[in-house]
């Protein structure tokens, strides 16, 4: 209702303004009024806006038609296909970096049939032809608008890696090749936009324009950017998951309203001419380039403002015009999270494509359960675009899914994943959160377990449960992250058990990321101690149920607060574990992290201290390779950085020792390699000689208790011989003894 009434409310503003102005409201007056009572009418049908819900819309029906339309139900990527379907334009042209998969785990495809569900016709363009605008013409003008976002990935993390060097495939393309998409596709692409048609609505979104709808700092071009709203000059930016936030716009455009006009949705930000009134004004573009303060203190203002519940509009000034960023949407409820999931998709690529995608590899039978996560690791962005508010999906909806995907006839009985962001978060971490929102400047498993938290894994163990005793099912495997901690905080260990007897394929990976306690406090995750126990309890249960199964920890290297002390700690405590870790994860400063604010000012934004920052290639490579000390071509960059650490009794033979000394150099105690070796043969000589001494010696002993035998079995004088000893081998042994025993006898 509050939402309802404030939609209302900033409607009569524009009325008035523009009542003031001169000028009409809207196009079509009876629009205006049927919108603002809750109702619009669009080619004669009836519908009704994004603040009713999901509900079963009469247009459903129509979408229930295009599943088994032309093309196989796709939505449209070509122009003949847009005609088939008796279209002479779409209402929206969504231009994606990724080739086009209808299936839930793609943002493009949600968006998209979220839209068409509300009766809008949406066409696809999937990884356009940058060089020059003609692609951009394929479907010609939109009636409403473009809709633009980079991908499931933000375009430059898919193309370089944390060493900023570029990578060689895209999972997200067809047959893997890299080159599909410009780097900074959303500006690239807004900008081609403008070149085709110059006055069209652009509207950005993803997890690109999600991270940088602020000033923030950008880790490839190393310095502060303006937010992706102004560099890209597009009209509105959608960030976060966006299902209700795109129905809402959609709505508002098809009603008339001017997209300039559009500044009152939630989860969107737009661009003003001077701050609204009930905006928080945080340091602008110029203060956050030139203070590192400023940067701390704008970034901690929109990290403790990301709240769809408590949160205030936030803006920022980027030269000329304010970015003003309104509040995230609200979580989708239950009912409404069925209903996006039920929507028609297809669950594969479209088939205008002839080479396997490998994205689809890992979610094509796997099976989302949740949204969002409290855990609010420091160097993870998925809060700032997601939320912390745990969002979930029936039991009812996500077995209806897996019946589905059970027909596929590539299906072989293997369900690879049924989780989220965090697998093991089925509900909000407490009652709090839904009536106050997430509590701001405090986490709810860090620095200790919250004491409102509500820990348990009834509601996932009984899910599993049901999915693994589905007809055709052989195994249900959990392969999305898990809290280690919130399992250790479960006082009923059955969800444990059952996992570690159903839901594990050999390997459980878990995230402890580091074990020193000042790196641990900078990356917001658990002390060292309680992995530590975990790693016990889990070797206990599989001892319990009869099982060899290993546990295999995600390490992350040089995250700010790891000097290289830190990572021969790490390096030390692995090799006491005899952990060998086959991956490593090197800190990469992504936008909108509490840890990449730490990586551009050196300083912790919360307290404001200094904080150690690994900044130099050379370095990073040596943290990582101090995680990795038992691979021969790392052993010069071990050696280094033990020198720098001042810890060169790690350099030697002993058992402790990471690494040998250099060809020709000596250990602590002077040995070098060849003493090593020169000893080690002069060692397996002596055990040589001692082995044919030993040999010699036990031939005498042999020949001397062989002698001794026969004399025992000589009889004495006056005695009976003793008995004959049995024969054990030959043929008929049996009778032959019983025929000994009777001569013996006699």
């Amino acid at each position: 209702m509050a939402e309802k009434i404030r939609r209302l409310f900033s409607f009569m503003v524009y009325w008035k303004k523009t009542a003031e102005k001169g000028g009409a409201v809207f196009k079509n007056r009876s629009v205006s009024v049927l919108y603002l009572l809750g109702k619009t009418r669009r080619r004669g049908k009836e519908r009704f806006p994004s603040f009713v819900g999901y509900g079963r819309t009469p247009n459903m029906a129509n979408t229930q038609q295009r599943s088994a339309g032309p093309n196989g139900g796709f939505l449209p990527m070509t122009r003949r296909e847009m005609e088939e379907l008796g279209w002479d334009r779409p209402d929206f042209c969504l231009v994606t970096g990724d080739a086009y998969i209808d299936h839930h785990s793609f943002g493009t495809a949600i968006i998209a049939r979220v839209l068409e569900s509300k009766g809008y016709r949406v066409a696809i363009l999937a990884q356009p032809d940058w060089h020059s605008a003609e692609d951009f013409k394929r479907f010609g003008r939109p009636r409403l608008g473009f809709l633009v976002n980079s991908g499931n990935m933000d375009s430059m993390v898919n193309h370089y890696t944390a060493g900023k060097k570029p990578r060689s495939t895209d999972a997200y393309t067809p047959g893997g090749r890299a080159g599909k998409r410009p780097d900074r596709a959303v500006i690239v692409y807004v900008n081609r936009i403008r070149e085709a048609y110059s006055r069209m609505p652009v509207i950005i979104g993803g997890i690109e324009a999600s991270l940088r709808r602020f000033a923030h700092y950008d880790y490839w071009d190393d310095k502060v950017r303006r937010s992706v709203l102004v560099d890209s000059g597009a009209d509105l930016l959608l960030y976060g998951m966006g299902e209700k936030s795109i129905v809402e716009v959609a709505d508002a455009m098809d009603a008339g309203i001017p997209i300039r006009e559009i500044t009152y949705v939630a989860g969107s930000a737009c661009l003003m001419s001077a701050p609204p009134e009930d905006a928080q004004v945080i340091p602008s573009f110029e203060e956050v380039t030139r203070d590192s303060v400023a940067y701390c203190r704008a970034f901690m203002a929109q990290h403790n403002e990301a709240d769809p519940i408590r949160g205030r509009r936030l803006a920022q000034q980027n030269g000329r015009e304010y970015v003003v960023v309104n509040p995230p949407s609200m979580p989708l409820s239950t009912r409404e999270m069925d209903e996006v999931y039920a929507l028609p998709y297809r669950r594969a690529p479209h088939p205008s494509y002839k080479e396997h995608i490998p994205a689809l590899d890992e979610v094509e039978f796997s099976l989302v359960s949740c949204r969002g996560c409290y855990g609010a690791c420091n160097f993870c962005a998925l809060t700032y675009h997601q939320g912390r508010i745990i969002q979930v999906r029936s039991h009812v909806s996500i077995l209806e899914e897996a019946k589905h995907m059970i027909q596929s006839p590539n299906f072989k009985g293997y369900i690879h994943d049924v989780g989220g962001p965090t697998a093991n978060f089925r509900a909000p971490a407490c009652k709090k959160q839904l009536e106050r929102g997430a509590c701001a400047g405090r986490q709810c498993l860090f620095p200790e377990k919250c004491p409102n938290l509500e820990v348990s894994h009834e509601d996932y163990r009984q899910l599993l449960k049901k999915l693994r005793e589905l007809p055709g099912v052989k195994k249900v495997f959990v392969r999305s992250g898990l809290r280690y901690d919130y399992i250790m905080y479960d006082k009923d260990n059955r969800f444990f058990l059952e996992l570690v007897q159903h839901h594990i394929s050999g390997q459980l990976k878990v995230a402890p990321e580091h074990i020193v306690p000042r790196v641990l406090e900078k990356m917001g995750k658990p002390p060292r101690e309680l992995y530590e126990r975990f790693e016990q309890k889990y070797a206990d249960m599989n001892r319990r149920c009869g099982k060899e199964q290993y546990l295999v920890p995600y390490l992350m290297s040089s995250h700010p607060g790891s000097d290289m002390g830190a990572a021969v700690e790490l390096a030390c405590w692995l090799k006491e574990k005899g952990v060998h870790p086959e991956q490593v994860q090197d800190f990469y400063p992504t936008p909108g992290t509490l840890s990449t604010t730490m990586f551009y000012t050196g300083l912790d934004p919360r307290t404001l201290e200094p904080v150690y920052v690994p900044r130099s290639p050379r370095e990073k490579r040596m943290q990582r390779a101090l995680l990795q000390w038992f691979r021969p071509e790392n052993a010069k960059l071990v050696r280094e950085a033990l020198t720098i650490a001042g810890r060169e009794d790690l350099i030697g033979f002993g058992k402790n020792c990471l690494v040998r000394p250099a060809r020709g150099e000596a250990d602590q105690y002077g040995r070098t390699a060849e003493d090593l070796r020169d000893r080690r043969k002069q060692t397996a000589k002596s055990a040589s000689l001692k082995k044919e001494t030993d040999t010699g010696a036990e031939r005498g002993r042999g020949s001397q208790k062989a002698k001794t035998r026969r004399e025992k079995s000589r009889p004495e004088e006056g005695k009976k011989p003793s008995s004959m000893p049995l024969k054990r081998t030959g043929k008929n042994t049996r009778a032959e003894n019983a025929r000994r025993r009777q001569q013996e006898k006699k």
